[in-house]
């Protein structure tokens, strides 16, 4: 594919909608593995992190990473970083249907070529539970690979209420300590996410949420193990090596975008 997709028709997001709602109800909320009910996560030896860096200025060539780092060291066991064509549109809400399939992929490489280092859990840069229909890329991915997974965003998603009011700004300002938290209840009185203060020098939070086979508490213990600056290592880690990628790939140090390209779009409709 040489370029984006025309718009999506009526009929294809019926049916992405279908399939987001199908898909949503296989996903477990609840902690499904040992290493998870222990305090200091006793058993878990590999986490994983994966993210889509696009080339700049072409929404349709972008860079598919996955790592897999050790736990509690993080040190880089595996990278797959590779070129992909992304046929689909962006549209909110549907981010998984443009990027999870190479994901998915990369994960399919990993099992045929080092089965021994396939990741407990992975961390996706994106929602999970938090999301309009309730079933974000975290979920998507989770779902379909039966990985434990979690959702880590750099912005709040405005649903079910959520808004980055005076009372939002209040609570933030409340994170007084690395590890603070507090919850994101919405307006129908459910807790989709929490609000993160991740590492002592970002007053930004992150917005940790439920992807598949974890619970919410156990995901924000294990984001803020995971985090050596504000940004979990097992995301920052793909997203780094996704941009040196492109940039080898290219010859040149500006051709590469570190986010997605729709990434304003996402404060305010993410996936």
């Amino acid at each position: 594919m040489s370029g984006l997709s025309a718009e999506p028709t009526p009929e294809l997001l019926g049916r992405w909608e279908r399939e987001q709602a199908r898909l949503r109800a296989r996903v477990v909320e609840e902690d499904t593995e040992g290493w998870q009910k222990d305090p200091g996560f006793a058993g878990l030896e590999r986490v994983g992190g994966v993210d889509l860096s696009y080339v700049k200025g072409e929404e349709s060539r972008a860079c598919a990473s996955l790592v897999v780092l050790s736990f509690p060291a993080l040190q880089v066991l595996y990278e797959d970083c590779r070129m992909v064509a992304v046929g689909a549109p962006y549209l909110a809400g549907f981010l998984a249907f443009r990027e999870v399939p190479f994901l998915v992929e990369a994960l399919q490489r990993l099992q045929q070529e080092q089965p021994n280092l396939k990741p407990q859990v992975l961390l996706v840069d994106g929602n999970g539970l938090l999301h309009p229909r309730g079933f974000g890329v975290a979920c998507h991915l989770g779902v379909l690979t039966d990985l434990p997974c979690i959702g880590v965003a750099k912005n709040l998603l405005h649903v079910d209420g959520l808004a980055k009011d005076e009372l939002h700004k209040e609570q933030i300002r409340s994170l007084q300590r690395e590890g603070d938290s507090f919850p994101l209840t919405g307006t129908s009185g459910r807790v989709l996410g929490m609000a993160l203060r991740s590492h002592h020098r970002s007053f930004r939070p992150l917005y940790v949420s439920v992807g598949h086979r974890v619970c919410l508490g156990t995901a924000v213990r294990l984001v803020q193990s995971c985090c050596r600056y504000r940004i979990p290592e097992p995301i920052r880690q793909a997203d780094m090596r996704s941009r040196e990628y492109i940039r080898k790939q290219l010859c040149s140090p500006l051709g590469v975008l570190s986010a997605r390209p729709e990434r304003k779009k996402e404060e305010e409709l993410d996936d």
